[in-house]
């Protein structure tokens, strides 16, 4: 059965600050993901500093 995009897990990016929802390749890591994409992962040092 499948799940409706609408009614899977999101989370808030924190460096764009846009939602994203789960995706699959996260199914092991969801609690840990913190960034919605490998361009906001490798900005986090410029969020810190602000």
């Amino acid at each position: 059965m499948k799940m409706k995009k609408s009614d899977l897990p999101q989370k808030i990016c924190l460096v764009c600050q846009r939602p994203f929802s789960w995706r699959k390749k996260w199914k092991r890591v969801w609690d840990d993901v913190k960034y919605c994409s490998t361009k906001c992962r490798s900005q986090r040092q410029n969020v810190n500093a602000k």
